[in-house]
């Protein structure tokens, strides 16, 4: 498990670390309308990319991880999948070319929306769940890595002036299908593709409700994008995007432990080994604590200097909303622990797909009664809005059908180590330093501080019994025979 979590890690901070280094200056070069109209599109065509997938992201994984020991079984359900998702992205980019086509409102920007049918009709290329199902994140994160390696060249190179939307646009279509195109081309040493003997209507029932699920949870996660373009601005979009990219940067760590999980998870239940399950849920739960509060306070205390460095003054408006996403981190880890962790790995689609429907109708209530007046603040609103009664929901059925016990200590211990980061970057802006210097030192500092609480005021076993060993076994002098025993083994 060790080795998978590194690899997931690698994908998570690589997740990072493009948009840290690429946003400020496409931001910059592009400007809040640029960056607002390519987001727009983009995110328009991603709805109909997610139709289209019918759930089988999330479904596929649970699939691929219960036949994965027989290869005769995994060809024969990966094949069912794929020409189900086949289908439905040929079906849904018809569907989108005509919505683009005869209606109006899109006239203006026609040829970005007509390149953008990319994300919709090569969807299904996308195999990241068959690899997760595997436990093969070494495979899915390495081959991401790359491309996006190349596609931070291809910004630098290609976008020089405020009217590059295209080279943008080109970019990220690029970003999105290398990976999958790579993956796919790569299937032939896994499962041998058949069309004899498929039974696609066993599929239909748990698909259905894990794509009511998806399609929910995009409505609550994208509509924000959506809507404020509607009924707002281009400028209004580009605020925003600003402010949730910043917010939603460091998610994939919080979630990158849990990612590993699921596949051992819905094996282990599968099998009915509820001690194995109870097991993995208490290191998942304390890793999202120990992870998600600090980075929200850090993000919430810092948003002024990161909207500034990373976006430039023009984007200052973006503000007070990155400081209200920046409780994104916490709901959003255990949201993802209660949702994909317990109920999806438990086969609880139902009630999955019920809790996302609260965060719809929270969100839809939100945005129209707050977007027009606020705009990208108002988004900003109803996206935790939403965020928030989703995990509310998964708690309450994670309670009703499961007899779990979650210690809560990681959650307080979290909080009270966060608190120290307010008197330390408020003394630290009192020095005149250059902005990413005092960015860099305030998360060095703050970093520092947290990681020392929580080893000698709380005594916290992740660091004593994890991360410690796994940093000190770098070292060639330490003594290797220490760690044998590291809950990720």
């Amino acid at each position: 498990m060790k080795k998978n979590y590194l690899f997931s890690l690698l994908l998570s901070v690589a997740n990072i670390l493009f948009p840290i280094i690429s946003f400020p200056y496409v931001s910059k070069t592009l400007g809040p309308v640029g960056i607002g109209k390519v987001q727009f599109i983009t995110t328009f065509a991603s709805y109909f990319a997610l139709i289209a997938a019918l759930g089988i992201p999330i479904y596929g994984v649970r699939e691929i991880a219960k036949h994965k020991d027989s290869h005769a079984q995994l060809s024969k359900v990966f094949s069912e999948l794929i020409i189900i998702y086949f289908i439905t992205s040929v079906f849904l980019s018809i569907i989108y070319l005509g919505v683009v086509l005869f209606l109006p409102w899109f006239s203006g920007d026609k040829n970005f929306y007509l390149w953008a049918i990319t994300l919709v009709v090569l969807g299904f290329s996308s195999i990241d769940w068959f690899y997760a199902g595997l436990e093969e994140f070494k495979t899915v994160a390495v081959r991401s890595v790359c491309v996006r390696v190349i596609s931070l060249a291809l910004i630098f190179l290609l976008i020089r002036k405020d009217g590059d939307y295209y080279q943008y646009l080109f970019i990220i279509i690029f970003t999105t299908l290398a990976n999958n195109f790579i993956n796919f081309v790569m299937l032939s040493k896994k499962i041998t593709f058949t069309n004899k003997g498929l039974s696609f209507n066993r599929h239909l029932r748990p698909l259905f409700l894990i794509f009511g699920t998806t399609v929910a949870t995009s409505m609550y996660t994208m509509l924000d994008t959506v809507l404020l373009g509607f009924l707002s601005d281009n400028k209004s979009v580009g605020l925003y995007s600003a402010a949730v990219k910043l917010s939603k940067i460091a998610i994939p760590v919080v979630t990158s432990f849990g990612v590993i999980l699921v596949p051992k998870i819905s094996k282990s239940l599968e099998d009915k080994n509820n001690v194995e399950v109870q097991a993995l849920l208490n290191k998942s739960f304390s890793f999202i604590a120990f992870i998600s509060i600090p980075l929200g306070f850090g993000l919430g205390i810092l948003a002024p200097e990161l909207i500034i460095a990373f976006s430039s003054t023009k984007f200052i408006d973006s503000i007070f909303a990155m400081q209200i996403l920046s409780l994104l981190p916490f709901l959003i880890g255990f949201g993802y622990f209660f949702g994909f962790q317990i109920l999806i790995p438990g086969g609880k689609d139902k009630e999955l797909l019920f809790s996302v429907l609260g965060g719809v109708l929270m969100g839809l209530l939100l945005n129209f009664l707050l977007v027009p007046q606020l705009k990208q603040l108002g988004a900003a609103i109803a996206n935790v809005g939403s965020e928030l009664m989703v995990t509310l929901f998964y708690l309450y059925f994670v309670k009703k059908h499961y007899k779990y016990k979650f210690n809560l200590r990681p959650v307080y211990s979290a909080l009270l180590c966060s608190i120290m980061f307010i008197p330390i970057i408020y003394l630290l802006r009192m020095v005149n330093l250059n902005i990413y210097v005092f960015i860099f030192l305030s998360a060095t500092v703050c970093a520092l501080v947290y990681f020392a609480a929580q080893k000698l005021l709380f005594k916290n076993n992740l660091i004593t019994e994890t991360i410690q060993p796994f940093l000190l076994n770098k070292l060639p002098f330490y003594n290797k025979g220490e760690i044998n025993n590291i809950p990720f083994d």
